[in-house]
């Protein structure tokens, strides 16, 4: 007998945050720790940003948390986003991207992939 085992890495499995932080003069913010929250959970994804202040965080969600809050944190600052995506299609990837300029969050999902391709191209880190 044969068991079936449900594929983690697979997009259905996941929900990628990612974007950039800078200062308000629009300067890469190294070394910063940038979370996610679950908030049906309580279960906290931290990260930090690069030399060019880039981050990604990839939320373990399944086709059932359509809808889901999650928390974007950066230290004291916060914002609340939604995680938005087709539960049938399991061949694109699923996310958002989360700029922070200053105090200020922008959620930009329709640079999304676009950034995260380019994050996927970019020689190894």
């Amino acid at each position: 007998m044969t068991a079936v085992a449900s594929a983690e890495h697979a997009p259905e499995f996941r929900y990628t945050v990612l974007g950039y932080v800078t200062d308000t003069a629009g300067k890469p913010v190294a070394g910063t720790v940038i979370e996610v929250v679950r908030d049906k959970t309580g279960l906290t994804y931290p990260t930090t940003t690069d030399a060019t202040g880039f981050y990604v965080l990839i939320v373990r969600l399944g086709d059932e948390s359509k809808g889901e809050a999650l928390t974007v944190k950066l230290g004291a600052r916060s914002t609340r986003i939604t995680a938005r995506f087709d539960p049938a299609d399991h061949h694109q990837e699923r996310g958002t991207r989360v700029d922070v300029t200053g105090t200020r969050f922008v959620e930009t999902p329709a640079t999304f992939r676009s950034t995260l391709g380019r994050f996927l191209a970019a020689p190894a880190r």
